[in-house]
């Protein structure tokens, strides 16, 4: 939530600030001069991007969407199933690190094409998966061969535009189909699992993922010279901060269905995890030309982007678990569920239609203030679902929160971009691996407190329930008899029916708890957008006041 006016005033200034004085030179990438295409080339270009977007973004979409039903086709439960998504997110949340120089010493031509062909390897080899083992080392070269593919949309994205249009038109663009995946998944998954058969998914993806080939190496993005970035001790902070962000994905994507203080291993996972980062930022922070360049990112502004998209990454978990997860605990089917998520799918599009005709430097603030309240709008309005709450009640609410979602990501992303360009192409680098680190880890960080927050609530609200069905409230007496007598006409037996009627009252119990506890998730999500709206307006005002009271600069004589 960076203030886009003061980003320009940045840059129309020549005098470097501190750090950049202090930081070492960086290593020259020179970019070959833009060169209109034809229109239908420029169009294959952009359709090339969207393949390649949706080809990474659905793999996730359709893992998470379809966990139960893996976990029966591959014969294990469905905590040991969670673990694919470990293999598949835990390489994708690393990788940016070492892959964005990779690009640069060996050619952004090669590593298109490495790339795509590596995933296309990689999806027809699932085809062969037959147990969850199998699946664990297929949906790892997953998560690998799909962690470039993000990088590829942008640049496919971004190659046919003008300079002018690259982060107005292209980043919007860009990053909609990126996260278009998780709702698209789950709208389409009923339709291609018509027989129950994940193999259907794994042949979409490899039908994608062929097309996504044919058209990289049809339209092969310009070349530039290649620079020599990678260094011995990368190595050695790259393994580090892969072990750090796996040990993070392993145990907030596991930490709920384990449960957190019932897993010994958890606790010493964190705390694992927890030192190597701290290793690895002694290691950077003594090197002359560090991997990360850990001193910008700790500057004020950049601390305050990256808590600004870490925040909004957690506030977005309430559609990535809450919705799906309502209702698969109140056991609606997935194609009763799928309308609701194509029109999340239509809404997230339109919010980055609408953001590439608004967007500016200028007006990031007002973009966000917009974004978090609609966000905040949305979740309050899911916050007061009834006990017979149905999909399409949610349709108004999650569109209106997927709109917000595609009109946040690109301003905040553009500002960082500005301010990373300024420095020079090391903080490029650290501005795009801290940009691609936080949205993977984020999400699944909020996704994982999210599920922890909804057990926690079920089981309070469950218990409280319990207490006053035990408590000999008259009323709760009349309506087990009420449930009983409307069982005479099938049972005759009078213990059965109470017991029938006990039976049916504990199920209302559990389905009251249930919606109640995702009514507080909802809640504290427009809270949590409500305070981050708060902080941003706040810190506009702060600026144009300071602004104001700067004294005025002496007329040139």
């Amino acid at each position: 939530m960076a203030d886009g006016s003061q980003q320009l005033r940045a840059q129309d200034t020549d005098v470097p600030e501190p750090e950049a004085q202090e930081a070492p030179p960086a290593p020259a990438m020179p970019r070959p001069p833009f060169v209109p295409k034809p229109p239908l080339v420029a169009l294959g270009y952009m359709l090339a991007s969207v393949f390649i977007a949706l080809s990474q973004s659905l793999g996730q979409g359709f893992l998470s969407a379809n966990i139960r039903q893996l976990a029966g086709e591959l014969g294990a439960t469905q905590s040991d199933t969670m673990w694919l998504m470990v293999a598949f997110v835990a390489p994708r949340a690393s990788l940016p690190l070492m892959l964005i120089k990779i690009r640069f010493q060996y050619g952004l031509r090669r590593f298109a094409e490495v790339s795509i062909a590596l995933y296309v390897a990689v999806a027809l080899l699932s085809l062969f998966t037959a147990d969850l083992h199998s699946a664990l080392v297929v949906e790892l070269l997953s998560g690998i061969s799909a962690a470039p593919l993000s990088t590829l949309a942008f640049m496919y994205m971004l190659e046919p535009l003008p300079p002018a249009k690259k982060l107005q038109v292209g980043l919007p663009l860009a990053l909609t189909f990126i996260s278009l995946g998780t709702p698209l998944a789950r709208a389409i998954s009923p339709w291609l699992m018509t027989d129950g058969s994940w193999n259907n998914v794994l042949l979409l993806k490899l039908g994608m993922s062929m097309i996504a080939l044919w058209l990289v190496y049809k339209l092969p993005l310009a070349t530039a010279e290649r620079v020599k970035m990678i260094k011995g001790l990368d190595l050695v902070s790259f393994a580090l901060i892969a072990a750090a962000f796996g040990g993070f994905v392993a145990c907030f994507t596991t930490g709920y269905t384990y449960w957190w203080t019932a897993t010994p291993w958890m606790g010493v996972a964190l705390a694992g995890s927890i030192a190597a980062l701290g290793l690895a930022a002694v290691i950077e922070l003594h090197r002359k030309e560090p991997l990360l360049d850990l001193r910008w990112l700790m500057t004020p502004e950049m601390i305050h982007l990256t808590a600004a998209l870490l925040i909004f990454r957690i506030i977005l978990s309430e559609q990535a678990a809450g919705a799906p997860g309502l209702f698969q605990a109140l056991n609606y089917a997935p194609e009763q569920i799928a309308p609701l998520f194509w029109v999340i799918s239509a809404a997230t599009v339109a919010g980055g239609v609408v953001c590439c005709f608004v967007l500016q430097p200028s007006r990031v603030p007002a973009i966000h203030v917009v974004a978090l309240s609609m966000i905040a709008l949305g979740s309050w309005m899911d916050s007061r679902s009834a006990v017979d709450v149905a999909p399409d009640q949610f349709m108004a609410s999650q569109a209106i929160i997927g709109f917000a979602a595609a009109l946040f990501l690109p301003p905040a992303m553009a500002s960082g971009l500005l301010t990373a360009l300024q420095r020079g192409p090391t903080y490029l680098l650290s501005f795009i691996i801290l940009f691609l680190s936080t949205q993977i880890l984020g999400g699944t960080i909020g996704s994982g407190l999210f599920r922890t927050f909804v057990a926690a609530r079920t089981t309070a609200h469950a218990d409280l329930m319990r207490d006053q069905l035990m408590s000999g409230d008259p009323q709760v007496a009349q309506r087990v008899a009420d449930l009983a007598a409307s069982l005479a006409g099938t049972l005759t037996d009078p213990v059965q029916r109470k017991a029938e009627a006990l039976s049916t009252l504990a199920g209302d119990v559990s389905r009251q708890a249930t919606v109640a506890a995702y009514n507080d998730v909802f809640a504290l999500t427009a809270a949590l957008a409500l305070g981050a709206l708060a902080v941003l307006v706040l810190h506009v005002a702060r600026n144009a006041l300071r602004d104001r009271m700067a004294p005025a600069a002496p007329a040139a004589e």
